[in-house]
């Protein structure tokens, strides 16, 4: 079997596990049921998958990283930073609610993966802490914000965000007079990093 045959073959396992999470759930949906769905047998699937386990992990990452390079096109947009931060901020928070929680059964996915591959969790959290980076260290040189710590800033910019792009945090806090919305919380996050920071 070539790579390229390989990964086509990995990739169709995906596909059809994606599918019947969506479907059952994840905790539903075994190998035997993945291996039917596509007309093999659970030992031709073993062969790309050492468990159900490890096809979720590549499914966490896959999911992940399209999640991934929207904030990166974002990122990229022709446009100062303070506008590029507060469509990063809208952007993600559309995608938690109509990509994340559009179905029970995707939900639990995401719940899955928080609870059982949470490397997979915390190296996506690292990358997209360097593409809000990027946007505030642009700021910064434009004079949009005032000189700071541009690490700190991000990491500070995406944990006030975690309510909007938390799955669980989404779906268990609908919108109420009490919390703020996404475009307060956006231009909140604009107002501390244009003041000046401590000394």
């Amino acid at each position: 079997m070539t790579e390229n045959q390989h990964e086509e073959n990995a990739q169709r396992i995906l596909e059809s596990a994606e599918k019947l999470f969506r479907i059952y759930g994840y905790h539903k949906t075994n190998v035997a049921d993945i291996a039917r769905d596509l007309g093999m047998s659970s030992a031709n699937i073993y062969r790309f998958f050492r468990s159900k386990a490890d096809i979720h992990e590549a499914l966490a990452r896959r999911i992940l990283g399209q999640n991934e390079d929207y904030a990166r096109s974002i990122a990229a947009q022709p446009l100062s930073a303070s506008e590029r931060l507060t469509n990063y901020v809208l952007g993600m928070h559309r995608i938690t609610v109509e990509t994340l929680m559009d179905a029970e059964k995707v939900h639990e996915m995401v719940v899955v993966a928080m609870e059982q591959q949470w490397s997979v969790i915390e190296a996506y959290i690292e990358r997209q802490v360097a593409i809000v980076e990027t946007m505030i260290a642009d700021g910064v040189a434009a004079g949009e914000f005032p000189p700071q710590d541009t690490v700190l800033a991000a990491k500070c910019f995406t944990s006030g965000t975690t309510a909007l792009v938390h799955p669980q945090c989404v779906s268990q806090c609908p919108p109420r007079n009490n919390r703020p919305t996404p475009e307060e919380t956006a231009a909140f996050l604009l107002r501390a990093l244009r003041c000046a920071p401590d000394a």
